[in-house]
């Protein structure tokens, strides 16, 4: 059995007459851009999360910028991320003119380490960006008690675990400003770039407003410079159809993950930890491996496809190795060695996840008597 990284052909069969329905609906309406879909979509993650604003960008990397320049952040200020991530969260920081101050992760969940985040603060840190890795939040009353501690505004990067939660608060409604993106892998996927900023203050949501439309909050007064990062309609609407599956998508991801769990226990990869403080939602089903690419080749020669997420940790991108090359992370530099993702998604079947479990099996075992 061949077995993909994500179907996303699959969850439109699912879907086809809604998102049918739902993108006529626009296109017979004639508003494209900031129409009703983006404010109802708006609203409803807003109410989803549990927080009081959320506003809609054009992606991901935009809610991030977006979120630290209302926030204030800008040229001679710091602010502290982790390097095992995509680089999205440090691009950010630089396009707002701040430094970039990367610090380890917890290895056993893959997200910031809170004492790597506190060793790391220094006269000029404004600010921490926790991400939220493979569908797993923070540990984020450690975080937000060192960030409410020593004066700093906490971002969450949120584009891979909407729908997780940490001690019963979702994720996003922690920090300052939560950011998330709805890329079309993504557990809450448009089809097209989508992002959100979320925020319990109005103040910074009405900035973030004004941010995505070129400075303005009326019909050409500008009061900023600003940017063209606003949802169209059609992605709106696509979006409000796959969130009312959002929980019961997670809730699939989850059982998959469990089988995972079971019928690899024992085998000689290292398997997903869960903190235990609230909802994995799976994002990735990441497992560890010391000759991940041997395994990684052996499993595609069984028809199974894998991930690698990320094989360079962002200190040593050739885009921040300059500044950056002195700095040591071992725990984010082994994990990029060791990280390899099967495949997740909610239309993966049972049959599916034994087919990758037993060629798992079997290519650790060629792998192993490689080694030997």
């Amino acid at each position: 059995m061949n077995v993909p990284m994500l179907d996303l052909a699959a969850e439109y069969r699912d879907l086809e007459a809604e998102l049918a329905a739902a993108v006529g609906k626009v296109i017979a309406s004639g508003r494209f851009i900031l129409g009703p879909e983006g404010e109802a979509l708006e609203h409803e993650v807003a109410a989803y999360l549990g927080v009081k604003h959320a506003v809609a960008v054009a992606s991901g990397t935009d809610a991030l910028h977006l979120a630290l320049r209302a926030a204030g952040i800008g040229p001679g200020d710091e602010v502290i991320t982790p390097s095992f991530t995509f680089i999205a969260a440090a691009e950010a920081v630089t396009y707002v003119g701040a430094r970039v101050v990367f610090a380890d992760i917890d290895p056993a969940t893959y997200n910031l380490d809170p004492a790597a985040c506190e060793a790391a603060i220094g006269p000029a840190t404004r600010a921490v960006i926790a991400v939220h890795l493979f569908g797993q939040t923070a540990d984020l009353a450690a975080i937000d008690a060192i960030c409410q501690r020593r004066g700093l505004t906490l971002f969450e990067d949120c584009a891979q675990a909407i729908g997780a939660d940490f001690d019963g608060r979702r994720a996003g409604a922690w920090g300052a400003l939560g950011c998330f993106s709805f890329y079309p892998t993504k557990n809450l996927g448009a089809y097209g770039d989508a992002g959100m900023v979320v925020t319990n203050d109005p103040k910074l949501a009405e900035v973030v407003r004004m941010l995505r439309h070129h400075g303005s909050r009326t019909t050409y007064r500008h009061e900023m410079i600003g940017y063209n990062s606003r949802l169209d309609e059609l992605q709106a609407a696509i979006l409000r159809v796959k969130l009312k599956r959002l929980d019961r998508w997670n809730a699939q991801r989850r059982e998959r993950a469990g089988l995972y769990q079971r019928l690899l226990a024992g085998s000689p990869v290292g398997l997903p930890v869960e903190h235990g403080r609230g909802a994995h939602v799976y994002h990735q089903f990441t497992v560890r491996a010391p000759m991940r690419d041997v395994l990684r080749e052996e499993l595609a020669a069984r028809g199974v496809a894998s991930g690698i997420y990320y094989p360079v940790p962002v200190h040593r991108q050739p885009a921040f190795a300059l500044d950056h090359g002195g700095v040591s992370l071992p725990e984010s530099e082994r994990a990029a060695q060791e990280v390899l993702s099967l495949p997740m998604y909610p239309q993966l079947t049972e049959g599916a996840v034994k087919s990758v479990c037993d060629a798992l099996r079997e290519a650790a075992a060629s792998v192993l008597r490689r080694k030997a």
